[in-house]
């Protein structure tokens, strides 16, 4: 396993984490999800994330249960705030009270006295920035998490929280989690040259277009059962971002290329996203332990020019959107 450094600060994760999004205390009982971060961690994989909103909880009290078993300091861990976790009108969000409160309620759930990073699952446009600021800075100086980061914020919104940081003495953003794939380019404009003159790194997540590059998705075909995209507990995002034909052509295209490196598609798309200087890690979701074998080859994987240049010609950035 590789371990690359949390941007410019000082913990190192590695280049593949674990996570938990509709695997961990969702689709996978307990004795699968054990087995599932048994494996991850005898791989060498020390970054896990979870968030709260997953499985309302769930997912934070199983990987909790989980990583439990293993010495404290022999892993990183990452969960978030933001999602509605009850009816409440102040049981979501990023007010100073949810942050406080969420945090004390995810340390419960996951049965530990702090978290490694905690991090704000979406922007809050109902919060100012400084208080989401100086919440994040409160529960560093209580002991309760050691870093913050971001999800999914834009690139001038983590600008502007790095100002009011610095502004009120505070601790600036450590990580981001943007989505990133060769099906999503977007974060390659302004997110990550922004988050390389901030000293932010970056934990990639939905590599592999939650499936899509694994070539499972077959044009003019049903889709395979079993699979994300067959169920509508898993197929929201699938559908709304790359389902299509085009997709799946392409998608066939990339796993033949793969064959033709000897590599899988898996492994060769994770490769790509770790070429990046800015990704400190990607993280992977996996039902089956050897899902997980599989993509920790992406740490191995050197590409070439040659190979990046037809990546480039199969997967152009989009030249509109994000």
């Amino acid at each position: 396993m590789q371990y690359r450094p949390l941007g410019k600060w000082g913990a190192k994760l590695s280049a593949v984490g674990l996570g938990s999004y509709l695997t961990i205390g969702f689709k996978l009982d307990e004795e699968q999800s054990w087995e599932t971060v048994k494996t991850a961690y005898d791989l060498g994989i020390n970054f896990f994330d979870t968030a709260d909103a997953y499985n309302l909880g769930e997912g934070e009290r199983v990987i909790g249960k989980c990583l439990r078993q293993f010495p404290r300091h022999t892993y990183f861990l990452i969960t978030k705030v933001h999602a509605p976790m009850g009816p409440e009108p102040n049981n979501r969000g990023l007010s100073k009270k949810h942050i406080f409160e969420g945090c004390q309620a995810s340390l419960q759930r996951l049965g530990l006295d702090y978290v490694d990073l905690y991090m704000c699952h979406r922007p809050d446009p109902d919060t100012p920035l400084e208080e989401t600021v100086s919440a994040m800075e409160d529960l560093i100086r209580a002991g309760k998490i050691l870093y913050w980061g971001v999800s999914e914020w834009p690139a001038e919104m983590m600008v502007e929280a790095n100002a009011i940081a610095r502004q009120l003495g505070a601790r600036p953003i450590a990580v981001n989690e943007p989505r990133y794939s060769l099906l999503y380019r977007y974060p390659e404009r302004s997110v990550f040259p922004t988050c390389g003159r901030e000293g932010i790194g970056n934990v990639i997540f939905s590599g592999l277009a939650h499936g899509m590059l694994t070539g499972k998705y077959r044009p003019g075909e049903p889709i395979p059962a079993g699979t994300r995209g067959a169920s509508d507990d898993t197929n929201k995002v699938l559908n709304a971002l790359y389902m299509n034909e085009d997709n799946k052509t392409r998608s066939q295209q990339f796993v033949q290329l793969a064959a033709d490196l000897g590599t899988n598609a898996a492994a060769l798309a994770l490769a790509w996203c770790l070429r990046r200087t800015e990704v400190t890690s990607t993280i992977i979701g996996a039902t089956r332990s050897e899902q997980i074998r599989e993509n920790v080859n992406a740490v191995d994987l050197q590409l070439s020019d040659d190979v990046l240049q037809q990546l480039d010609k199969l997967f152009p950035m989009p030249q509109f959107g994000l």
